[in-house]
């Protein structure tokens, strides 16, 4: 199946940390059943997170049960998540790989459900296998999103390019069971941005459209604390200005650190802070799993990219 045209509108939008590269204000696209979505990016949007594992991290499966889980989505939804990111795969340092077959156990009824939600904004569902991804644009998710960016199966580039969904491809060193070992750089931010472009050429020759591309620097991802830090202070430059760009720095480790050891369910202050500085450096999603603060931070965000 060809790959569907992406329709752009509106003017450009003004980014403050990377010069725009000609991306449209807008991106709207074609779900394989006829519905038609949209992504304002006259703003920075924020991506609400929803596990569906026993073992999340962040919140030890709160979320498994699916009742509660679209219990936790609508809450999302009213609290002004522009997207949701649903995640069946635990991919916290040190955990092993789910099976497809039990990755899409979880998905599939909460997949359903949403599908009836009025009002839904587009999901994203994060997974790297593309027998998975396509099952679940077929049963409505409208984003990807590839921890592996697309090295671990690269059929699902080809799923995101036949489908017309958005991928975020995301920069990961080693794998989620030993990528916390030891991870070493001789130039993080030059090394991450090399990795994202060639990445995003790939998804392109794979036939994904440029404009539906968006790039994860991927914090926490096999780096360190100063590893971190040092891709959000230079997020302007480690992001190639081609694509779009995500940051998902929600309750992570090295937050809690700074904190002095802050559990994960009290880091959402700081992620709040965080990501709001990294929209201040370019970022055109974040990706949280408290929405709430983290919108009222971004309203200051913006009103300081407005002032004169």
């Amino acid at each position: 199946m060809p790959a569907r045209p992406t329709k752009t509108t509106g003017t450009m939008s003004a980014e403050p940390g990377r010069a725009s590269a000609g991306l449209p204000a807008h991106l709207e696209w074609t779900h394989p059943s006829g519905r038609v979505l949209r992504l304002d990016f006259t703003k920075p949007l924020i991506m609400g997170i929803l596990n569906l594992t026993p073992d999340s991290f962040s919140d030890g499966g709160l979320f498994f049960e699916p009742g509660k889980a679209i219990d936790r989505a609508r809450a999302l939804i009213g609290e002004g998540a522009d997207i949701l990111d649903l995640g069946a795969e635990t991919t916290r340092p040190g955990s092993l790989p789910t099976s497809a077959e039990e990755e899409w156990r979880r998905l599939g009824p909460v997949l359903e459900a949403l599908s009836k939600i009025d009002g839904c904004p587009p999901v994203s569902v994060d997974t790297y296998k593309s027998e998975v991804a396509a099952k679940a644009i077929g049963l409505g998710a409208s984003m990807l999103n590839d921890i592996y960016a697309g090295r671990k199966d690269p059929s699902i580039l080809k799923v995101a390019a036949e489908s017309g969904v958005p991928i975020v491809l995301m920069h990961m060193q080693g794998e989620p069971r030993t990528m916390q070992a030891d991870p070493h750089y001789d130039d993080v931010v030059t090394e991450v941005r090399d990795f994202l472009l060639e990445r995003a050429k790939a998804a392109e020759d794979a036939g994904v459209a440029p404009s539906r591309i968006i790039l994860d620097p991927g914090l926490g991802f096999g780096k360190n604390r100063d590893h971190n830090l040092s891709l959000l202070r230079h997020f302007d430059t480690a992001m190639p200005r081609e694509y779009r760009a995500m940051m998902a720095l929600s309750r992570k480790a090295f937050l809690g650190q700074i904190l002095g050891g802050a559990a994960p369910g009290d880091r959402d202050l700081v992620t709040a802070v965080a990501s709001s500085f990294a929209v201040l450096k370019g970022a055109d999603i974040v990706r949280v799993h408290n929405v709430a603060p983290t919108r009222e931070a971004l309203l200051v965000a913006r009103e300081v990219m407005a002032a004169a």
